[in-house]
């Protein structure tokens, strides 16, 4: 399992924690870490985007 799937699950769990027990803090700390693990998620589709390109761009096929 990946870090940013790790971020999502550890995030759903305590924002659920939160909503039980009224802890908003707890609440708003889940949806920042999910948050985070979509951004990671993100910005781990760019980089094999770009290796992508940069792997296309190297190739002397044309």
């Amino acid at each position: 399992m990946g870090e940013s799937a790790m971020d999502k699950m550890k995030g759903k769990a305590k924002e659920a924690v939160g909503k039980v027990t009224g802890d908003r803090r707890a609440e708003s700390e889940g949806k920042t870490d999910q948050a985070k693990g979509d951004a990671k998620d993100a910005a781990d589709q760019l980089r094999e985007r770009v290796k992508g390109v940069g792997d296309s761009m190297k190739r002397d096929d044309r």
